[in-house]
């Protein structure tokens, strides 16, 4: 989200040279250098390439009550999140155990306004109506102790995958697989719930190999990396660090989302966002597809997300594509209600508060929108650039709150530091370093958010709150061309921790003009060049502010703008600054 009337220093991101980057080119290798790759290897994306899953800690348990129920015929129940991790981890687990040889197994997924998060006793009162003997966890469990306990006591075995941050308590489940668990080994901590569940499968699938079952049920082995699709849409979505086993991850579900390898579902969702599969990137899953995916887990139910990641017909893809949308544009409308009622309470918070606004944000309405805090959160971070958690109504007098947070502050650990200071203050909490839920009394909200401010307030000295816009540089004229683009959309895996290029320069603005109400339409020069360039700047307030300007600094993506069969390159603003 981008602020035309918050200044921001545009900052070039530092790049050491390395030999072992020659191959590349040059605009390439300044770019992969300034991200800390030093060799091509690091380049290397080919499924070889990724960690034994038999690193994981808890993986042999797991495999092995996996292996017993498979065995024995038992019936097996997906328990996932209502986000867009959770519905493809469930999709994935549910196609992948099925394509094991799997013949009972079924899925839930909480409604989060009326059970909440996790695996909760409540719904594990739902899920023994479906009589299953095992539950398997996706993207949650490894705080659901209370859950976990219930289950144990209805005689349901319990394994959990997740890759939240643990508490002090431990579930008593069967198996756990987390990367986050202390000591585990596994190279990677930032795998999403979906990759998670992805590694289980695998190692399933390897020591079913090893015991003759294929050969035994006379069933084929199947290629599991046919699921990758999946994997590479939550892991995006959910915006967990883009590390080199991510990155292999995701770069091989586009892969066969680009060759039309990849599920009904995600096909569907393609088309109602208007891209297309051979040329889809990871930008794409992030801000098209995954917030189309997640409208449902925060307007309705993820259950008709999940119905269209397991459909294999068209026809029912396309019309649960379709209602997915709607519930996206239902989103976008009641999250920019929403922005304007932050912006007025951030309004007041300034007048209160004149020489600087709280270190830590707390923000409240009464008629906010539980489903939609979390983006109301990241925007409003966003603009401020400091830790924020917007709160909603929860019912019977209790508040849920949604954090995000800047780096070099653990929203997570802010929480527990909070909860050991003023045990009384939160009733439950979890989350990573830079997102968070929590639940708490709303006669708690003053005294939380004081100790909010105050508990951020330590974290951010020596932190530099300077709104920053990273760049890769200025482009020079022959570089702002087609090709180039193409080239940035096609080898990069981008994302959180390992951003998308962003670049900068001053422009003159040739043609300006607004295009659907909140968007800007520009034609660009590039100072001193003598190519025309077509620039649009999406979401920006008020914009007839911007008509007659005749100069900019602008940092910008270089993009691809597809209209009518014809292709030309696009710069999507991120910044736009009037020259003084």
């Amino acid at each position: 989200m981008y602020y035309q009337d918050v200044k921001k220093a545009i900052v070039v991101r530092p790049a050491k040279k390395t030999d072992r980057l020659a191959s590349l080119h040059p605009l390439l290798a300044r770019i992969f250098a300034a991200r800390g790759v030093v060799s091509n290897d690091e380049l290397d994306y080919s499924l070889a390439r990724l960690p034994s899953p038999w690193l994981l800690g808890g993986m042999e348990v797991m495999v092995g009550e996996l292996l017993a129920a498979i065995k024995l015929g038992q019936k097996i129940c997906v328990v996932a999140d209502f986000d867009a991790d959770g519905a493809t981890g469930c999709a994935l687990a549910v196609k992948g155990l099925q394509l094991l040889g799997v013949r009972h197994v079924d899925f839930v997924v909480p409604n989060r306004f009326e059970y909440g998060y996790g695996l909760t006793p409540e719904i594990v009162e739902l899920v023994k109506q479906r009589r299953p003997d095992v539950i398997i966890t996706v993207d949650n469990g490894i705080s659901s102790v209370e859950g976990v306990d219930a289950a144990n006591r209805a005689g349901i075995k319990v394994l959990v995958t997740d890759h939240h941050l643990p508490g002090k308590t431990l579930p008593n489940a069967a198996a756990m697989v987390n990367p986050n668990l202390p000591d585990d080994r596994f190279p990677s901590r930032a795998l999403a719930g979906v990759g998670v569940m992805f590694y289980v499968l695998i190692a399933l699938r390897m020591r079913l190999r090893e015991t003759g079952w294929f050969a035994e049920k006379k069933i084929p082995q199947p290629n599991l990396g046919q699921l990758l699709d999946y994997v590479a849409l939550g892991t995006v979505a959910d915006v967990v660090i883009l590390d080199e086993v991510n990155r292999i991850l995701v770069y091989q579900g586009l892969l066969r989302i680009r060759m039309g390898q990849g599920a009904v579902g995600i096909q569907a969702l393609i088309e109602v966002a208007g891209k297309k599969n051979s040329t889809l990137s990871a930008t794409d899953l992030g801000f098209s597809l995954g917030p189309r995916l997640n409208a449902a887990g925060r307007l309705d139910d993820m259950a008709l997300g999940i119905q269209c990641l397991l459909t294999d017909d068209p026809v029912l893809a396309k019309n649960l594509a379709v209602q997915l949308d709607d519930l996206n544009k239902d989103r976008q409308e009641i999250e920019g209600g929403m922005q304007h009622q932050a912006q007025a309470l951030l309004a007041q918070m300034q007048a209160l508060h004149t020489a600087h606004l709280p270190s830590g944000v707390c923000l409240f309405d009464q008629d906010w929108h539980q489903g939609v805090i979390g983006i109301l959160a990241a925007r409003i971070k966003d603009r401020l650039h400091r830790p924020v958690i917007a709160f909603a109504q929860a019912g019977e007098g209790w508040l849920k709150g949604s954090a995000r947070s800047i780096p070099g502050v653990h929203i997570r650990d802010v929480l527990s530091d909070i909860a050991a200071v003023h045990p009384k203050l939160l009733s439950k909490f979890g989350g990573h370093a830079m997102a968070a839920g929590l639940s708490l009394a709303l006669r708690d909200y003053p005294a939380f958010a004081l100790a909010f401010d105050e508990m951020v307030g330590r974290r951010l000295t020596g932190i530099d709150l300077e709104q920053k816009i990273w760049s890769d540089g200025v482009l020079c004229e022959q570089e702002l061309d087609l090709s180039v683009a193409d080239l940035l959309r096609q080898v990069g895996v981008w994302g959180q921790g390992f951003p998308e290029p962003v670049f900068h320069g001053q422009f003159e603005v040739m043609q300006s003009r607004i295009v659907g109400q909140h968007h800007l339409k520009l034609v660009l020069r590039q100072a001193g060049g003598q190519r025309l360039l077509d620039a649009i700047a999406f979401f920006i307030g008020q914009p007839e502010q911007w008509l007659g300007v005749r100069e900019v600094v602008a940092a910008y993506r270089l993009d691809v703008n597809e209209y009518r069969g014809e292709r030309s390159v696009q710069l999507v603003m991120v910044y736009l600054e009037k020259k003084a």
